[in-house]
């Protein structure tokens, strides 16, 4: 009885931590740093990996997030829970989307917290939605706009089966001509869209009267231009535009020739196992190299604080 009852309450959420998987659930199957992605428990249902196939009645219906499943060609994975950060990189592509280095700064900027009110627009394929409805939860909520219908309705369909519905709206309208269908109760907004400085006047109405803040992104710097001029005809104070690069670093134990000062001292750099064959001693160290092709750019982050003077 006591297992029923923390199987029942304890639901998967985007929010919320579920210790079983449930049907219906989200859950990531992890194969790898390099392979992963999701899928959804169902009964009777079967997922294919290279490992071999999951049964979901048997393999995932039940068991713990987090279970170190065996597939039918005895190769074995892991099941997630789902996060936002994970979600990012599984999610199915819809547009371009925001990923977690850009996606922190803007949370951070935004000074987003619980109980937080935040207007977004476009929805696009929710990368970022879904990181801003767990940093506003439980009490806050994300009103998002996204001008095409069928991304509109594919993310409030997301939203619902993430178990986050009750903390966003999704609208499918015009952000440049219709605004958010909000007025004075938002602490932030952000802004993805083609012409931004056209939803301007529209982020400083559903922004609350003083201090709130607002963020733009475009990926083109004649968008940042225009944006700003925008932002500063609308009263928008502290206007700052950042570029957040990522840069990885893969550590890696390299040999390393000794150097050879000649006679005398030069025994002590030797390596103790030479016998006098005068080969080079050498000595093994870590070394930092970057990738030879690597991402940069992705866009401008452009923000604003609202001001009545």
């Amino acid at each position: 009885m006591l297992f029923c009852e923390v199987y029942l309450a304890l639901q998967m959420s985007f929010v919320e931590y579920g210790e079983y998987i449930r049907e219906g659930d989200i859950a990531i199957v992890f194969l790898g740093h390099e392979s992963m992605f999701p899928v959804k428990a169902q009964h009777g249902t079967q997922t294919q990996t290279k490992y071999g196939v999951i049964r979901h009645s048997s393999d995932l219906i039940g068991k713990r997030f987090g279970s170190k499943v065996t597939c039918s060609k005895g190769g074995w994975v892991y099941v997630l829970h789902p996060t936002p950060e994970l979600w990012t990189q599984n999610l199915p592509h819809r547009t371009q989307i925001l990923y977690s280095t850009d996606i922190s700064m803007i949370t951070i900027m935004l000074e987003l917290k619980p109980g937080s009110v935040v207007c977004e627009s476009g929805t696009g394929s929710g990368s970022l939605s879904h990181a801003i409805i767990r940093t506003i939860a439980p009490t806050g909520h994300l009103y998002t706009v996204e001008f095409h219908e069928q991304r509109a309705e594919k993310a409030a369909e997301e939203f619902r089966e993430h178990k986050v519905a009750h903390l966003a709206t999704v609208k499918n309208q015009d952000v440049c001509k219709e605004g958010f269908g909000v007025v004075g109760v938002a602490d932030a907004v952000f802004l993805d869209i083609p012409s931004p400085w056209e939803a301007i006047g529209h982020a400083k109405a559903a922004i609350k009267e003083e201090g709130g803040q607002m963020c733009s992104f475009s990926p083109c710097i004649e968008q940042v231009q225009r944006t700003c001029l925008a932002m500063h005809e609308f009263g928008f104070k502290e206007i700052t535009t950042l570029e957040v690069l990522l840069r990885i670093y893969d550590v890696r134990s390299v040999s390393l020739q000794l150097p050879d000062f000649g006679d005398g001292d030069s025994t002590a750099e030797r390596d103790p196992k030479e016998t006098g064959t005068g080969q080079q001693a050498t000595a093994v160290c870590n070394s930092c190299v970057t990738p030879r092709g690597m991402a940069g750019h992705t866009g401008y982050l452009t923000f604003a604080t609202k001001s009545l003077l």
